[in-house]
């Protein structure tokens, strides 16, 4: 992986809309998971995914390479805003990130990786406890990413979104 070839920054307002449809393009292809019919109230979070920003301890950040948008994801650095069910918004100096995705060219490279250390590195120098995320089956790919970073399952944080279950993972930052 070369690394400087990518650059990861804060999305400009005026990407929101072609980060919410890559995300919208990303999800809507994962084996297993909800299609937009299944879960509309989802796939329209996913497409005003700059709402998130709204938010003062939100942060949309992009991975860009040659010019174009080939991930994204939302880094929250107060737990109140992840928006999730279960108890992860009542954890306490904790951070979070949600909606990783890689467009499908862009797979394989390590942007998923960049962009999540990105965030670690987000939550260490705001001094915060712990991260925490959360997954799904269709996304297993990517939890063997996840272990590689140190983070572990916490049982505690899943719940449950229409049929499908959502997985907690914790990372200790201090």
């Amino acid at each position: 992986m070369n690394s400087s070839a990518y650059l990861i920054r804060k999305a400009n307002p005026s990407e929101f809309s072609e980060i919410g449809k890559l995300l919208i393009d990303v999800y809507s292809q994962l084996d297993g998971f909800p299609k937009e019919n299944e879960m509309p109230s989802y796939y329209k979070m996913l497409e005003n995914v700059g709402e998130f920003t709204i938010q003062t301890s939100s942060e949309l950040l992009v991975a860009i390479e040659d010019e174009t948008i080939v991930g994204a994801v939302v880094y929250f650095d107060d737990m109140t805003n992840y928006g999730s069910g279960g108890i992860a918004t009542l954890e306490q100096n904790t951070a979070g990130f949600r909606l990783l995705a890689v467009s499908n060219n862009a797979r394989g490279k390590g942007i998923g990786y960049l962009l999540s250390t990105e965030c670690i590195k987000k939550a260490t120098e705001s001094n915060l406890n712990q991260m925490i995320i959360h997954s799904t089956l269709a996304m297993k790919n990517a939890w063997k990413m996840y272990d590689a970073l140190g983070f572990e399952r916490s049982e505690d944080l899943d719940f449950p979104q229409g049929q499908m279950t959502v997985y907690g993972f914790r990372l200790k930052l201090k």
